[in-house]
């Protein structure tokens, strides 16, 4: 293959709440229209209108210098049971961490399952992690604003009976677990258990139940083919570890039952590089999702058996920037689904740009940009369709072709 492999996109160096806004240099941070006036004049006045004005603030966590930020909130999960959320901390005693050779392996990582409605709504993150991604977003908000956000899971609730499939999520470069919570809440609402995982040193923050955060060395490299292919290497390694670990047994009491015989990973990004090398090396992998990803890693040339769906933007398809990546790798599928978003942009497919809009900042590419509840809906309702029918056997017809009720999405291939 010809293609050039690159980070492009991941979000390498100015990653995090607003790493997507910008396509072809993701480094940039742009805080479009007012916003971004205001941020150069230093007019606090005109940030606050800018960002949503006096919204009232959705939980008690914020503090009087930030009472008048809008508020955040995802959308409610389409699915028929409530979700409960655990965080777990993991530590591969056989493996020596690829970033810090001197320690073990460390992954943190959230489960989220079917569950009884009981106890506390959990957090979308932690205030280390959240003034992590605010700082290098450069947002003039609260550090601690993620914090804040409506979720729609029981903290640490006790799973609801049944044997249930498993989904590894794998957020992109520079990214936390968080990033993609709404299509997490959503699929474990569907019956699915997801797992989230934070690959260590290759997010803005990753905080251990200890106190102690890591911070992001993959963010201080230089953006190379190389680094990109050994970095999701890495993060199959992390994503088959997760398996050995979730797959052996009930992870604690009240853990939900998980069926070790029906597994996929999804990724974003860098995390849908990760996601096509785990269906390639590892057996337990029965289906796999890249969201937007370069492919750091290219399927066999003798092609891939397993199911895989790829939904980006157009910057995939053919002639565009990402040269013959997605259409050379397609081509090795035996069984593969390549959906185009034409109007969508890198962070379509995440938490980010509903936050953008919630805060009032113009989406990059303009108003016709998917963004919004509309992309994390679009997001959920293909990856659901796909899983089902994969993991379960079940009907899944949005995947025969075009749907009136997703106009924005593009059959390829």
């Amino acid at each position: 293959m010809q293609t050039t492999k690159r980070l492009v996109r991941s979000a390498f160096v100015a990653t995090a709440l607003v790493a997507c806004t910008a396509l072809v240099a993701p480094s940039a941070i742009a805080l479009t229209g007012a916003a971004s006036a205001a941020v150069a004049s230093g007019d606090a006045t005109v940030v606050g209108a800018a960002f949503g004005g006096t919204a009232a603030a959705p939980s008690s966590a914020r503090t009087p210098s930030d009472a008048t930020e809008p508020s955040l909130a995802l959308p409610e999960p389409t699915g028929r049971f409530p979700v409960g959320v655990t965080p777990i901390h993991l530590v591969d005693e056989n493996r020596a961490d690829p970033w810090v050779p001197q320690a073990r392996r460390e992954l943190m990582v959230s489960l989220w399952y079917p569950a009884v409605p009981r106890g506390d709504v959990a957090p979308y993150t932690t205030e280390a992690v959240s003034a992590a991604v605010i700082e290098s977003a450069g947002l003039p908000v609260s550090p601690g604003i993620l914090t804040t956000v409506e979720t729609h899971a029981r903290d640490r609730a006790p799973a609801l009976p049944g044997r249930r499939p498993l989904v590894v999520l794998s957020p992109g470069a520079g990214l936390s677990r968080e990033s993609l919570t709404a299509l997490a809440e959503d699929l474990a609402s569907r019956g699915y258990v997801v797992a989230g995982v934070d690959h260590t040193y290759e997010a803005r923050a990753v905080e251990f139940p200890d106190g102690r955060v890591a911070g992001c060395l993959l963010c201080e490299r230089e953006n190379t083919a190389e680094l990109g292919a050994w970095v999701a290497r890495g993060r199959s390694a992390d994503i088959s570890f997760v398996l050995d670990e979730l797959t052996g047994g009930r992870l604690w009491r009240h853990a939900p039952v998980i069926d070790a015989r029906h597994v996929a990973v999804v990724g974003h990004s860098l995390g849908g590089a990760a996601a096509a090398l785990a269906v390639t090396d590892d057996p337990r992998v029965d289906a796999g999702v890249n969201m937007d990803g370069t492919f750091q890693v290219d399927f066999p040339e003798a092609g891939m058996d397993r199911p895989f769906l790829m939904l980006g933007s157009a910057s995939h398809e053919p002639g565009a920037s990402d040269g013959t990546d997605w259409p050379d790798n397609f081509a090795r599928l035996d069984e593969g689904v390549w959906l185009q978003v034409p109007t969508a942009n890198h962070g379509s497919f995440t938490d980010q740009l509903m936050f953008l809009d919630q805060l009032g900042v113009p989406l990059p590419g303009g108003p016709d940009t998917v963004g919004g509840e509309r992309g994390v809906e679009i997001t959920a309702a293909y990856v659901g369709a796909f899983l089902d029918r994969h993991l379960r056997g079940r009907a899944a017809p949005l995947l025969d072709g075009p749907a009136a009720a997703y106009p924005e999405v593009e059959f390829e291939g």
